[in-house]
């Protein structure tokens, strides 16, 4: 019996398993290895680790972790959450059973991308989410911002400040007569046409074969869990702006009493630094309901 199963071992799931291990408190952290930000080569915008490999950034985290002693790893997958508060059991696809008091999911997103030829290909490489993270690299080239519904006119806004911005509808969305002259003012260009498939770096090329070059794109994807564990174990789902996230109040509990969550899949907006600063107060909290269970 452990104190805290945290179900997801990326920068949130371990941030929060660093605070409980310093309360020498008995973690195991089950992680199949799936990084939301594996498409991406470096990190940006995390302070100390600016322009260091994701990859990197995970590995030195997980070292660090393995430094105490009542910390266990599981390398695999949760597929089953049974039991409740102070005695949850989660079953791997190994069929093996692990238990714990309280359960933390820490799963992420998975980016449901625009069905755009090459697009995906690109993801993390050339096209991107978050200007914060990736638009000081593209050095005031130009900028595409492909479409996906009505907030996307709000993505073109701000992504403006990093570069000249074209704001590629592709039939996603309709710009009405405020929004055109909001964009304008922004200096922004409106292009309807339809796009056939991205090629080269940031490449769109339209239906008819006329081409546009950028240095870069952004889009913004619907988000949803990257695992349904959550929902299973009866954890309440929440629409936002930027798609499906777990509900957590403001200790990052659940609705499922003893079971919190953290990270991009129970917060938003989404970067490694909030996902780390989410899993460091959800780890400081699950060690609360331990202390005082009952408040």
């Amino acid at each position: 019996m452990h104190d805290v199963i945290v179900i997801g071992g990326s920068y949130a799931g371990m941030a929060a398993a660093l605070q409980l291990l310093r309360a020498y408190r008995a973690v195991k952290v089950i992680d199949g290895g799936e990084r939301r930000n594996r498409f991406a080569d470096l990190s940006h915008g995390f302070l100390g680790q600016d322009g260091v490999a994701a990859a990197e950034i995970a590995s030195t985290a997980r070292r660090q972790l393995e430094a105490y002693k009542t910390l266990s790893w599981v390398e695999g997958r949760a597929v089953t959450v049974t039991g409740g508060k102070d005695d949850f059991t989660v079953t791997t696809t190994d069929g093996e059973r692990h238990r714990a008091r309280r359960l933390l999911f820490a799963i992420g997103l998975e980016d449901q991308l625009p069905e755009i030829a090459g697009l995906s290909a690109r993801w993390g490489r050339s096209v991107f989410h978050c200007p914060y993270c990736h638009g000081y690299e593209l050095e005031r080239g130009p900028i595409g911002v492909i479409a996906t519904g009505p907030m996307s006119v709000h993505q073109a806004e701000i992504v403006s400040e990093w570069g000249e911005v074209t704001f590629l509808t592709n039939g996603a969305v309709e710009v009405d007569a405020d929004q055109r002259r909001t964009l304008e003012n922004r200096h922004v260009l409106i292009e309807p046409g339809l796009i056939d498939r991205i090629d080269g770096v940031a490449d769109v090329v339209f239906a008819g074969g006329r081409q546009l070059s950028f240095a870069g794109l952004f889009t913004a994807p619907h988000c949803v869990p990257a695992s349904s564990l959550a929902e299973a174990a009866g954890c309440a789902l929440e629409e936002t702006m930027m798609g499906i996230q777990i509900q957590t109040d403001a200790a990052k509990l659940t609705s499922v009493p003893g079971v919190f969550a953290c990270g991009d899949v129970a917060r938003m907006p989404h970067s490694v630094t909030l996902a780390v600063a989410d899993g460091a107060w959800a780890g400081a909290q699950l060690h609360r309901s331990l202390v005082w269970p009952d408040a």
